[in-house]
């Protein structure tokens, strides 16, 4: 996994998805409250530095998904 995330910020991951799904679409596919309470995208980032399993798991959806561009 590390190969695909090279070079790719948290911000830019959380902002990519953000922009794919929308939050309500996130907060379904990952259940953590910075993406269904309030999101945004500085709140998240601030939460899944903090907490390395949710960013995990952003970054496992960040790299299954297949963006076309």
């Amino acid at each position: 996994m590390s190969n695909e995330l090279h070079g790719v910020t948290l911000e830019a991951i959380v902002t990519r998805l953000y922009a794919h799904y929308g939050w309500e679409q996130l907060g379904q596919r990952i259940d953590i409250n910075c993406f269904i309470s309030d999101p945004s995208v500085k709140s998240s980032l601030k939460f899944l530095r903090k907490t390395p399993w949710a960013r995990a798991k952003v970054e496992e959806l960040y790299v299954a998904t297949k963006f076309t561009d």
